[in-house]
């Protein structure tokens, strides 16, 4: 893949992350792609799906396989706004994909490169090849500016729950 490649198939997560925002959800999203084409593709959905594993990537992985018939993704390539978790580099080795390139790190959660280094694991049957920091400016302010907002929001109805407490006395 060539850098605007990846530049163009980043834009297209990003694009699915904010489809995540827009239901409350972490603003993460993932695109699988083999050939140039999308194979599949996820946000976040875990608080809306009621499950823990409704990562972008996950949902990413199952809708490629679906579609390819195979839970095999050799070849593919996975673009994710933010560092895979360990749950997801898993998945991501299991399910043979070729590359992973994403956007802005993951310090506290991240198992690529900021923590667990999974994919460079000598033990492993699979090595997926990974970059990192494609659009990450854009992919870090979209989380941020939802925590943001998350964090105005909850400071609000402190505010108000604090007002309707003093009215009443």
């Amino acid at each position: 893949m060539n850098e605007n490649n990846d530049l163009h198939w980043m834009t297209y997560a990003l694009q699915l992350a904010q489809q995540a925002a827009d239901v409350g959800e972490v603003p993460v999203g993932a695109v699988v792609v083999l050939d140039d084409k999308v194979i599949g593709e996820g946000w976040n959905q875990p608080i809306s799906g009621h499950d823990p594993t409704a990562h972008a990537e996950i949902m990413a992985l199952r809708d490629a396989a679906a579609k390819i018939g195979n839970y095999r993704l050799s070849g593919a390539t996975l673009y994710v706004t933010i560092e895979p978790c360990t749950m997801c580099a898993g998945a991501i080795i299991h399910a043979r994909i070729k590359r992973v390139v994403f956007g802005a790190t993951e310090p506290k959660a991240g198992a690529v490169i900021s923590n667990a280094l999974l994919f460079d694991q000598s033990w492993l049957n699979h090595w997926p090849e990974y970059q990192g920091g494609v659009l990450a400016d854009a992919c870090s302010a979209a989380i941020s500016a939802f925590f943001r907002h998350r964090r105005e929001e909850k400071k609000a109805e402190k505010e108000r729950a604090k007002a309707e407490a003093d009215s009443s006395k």
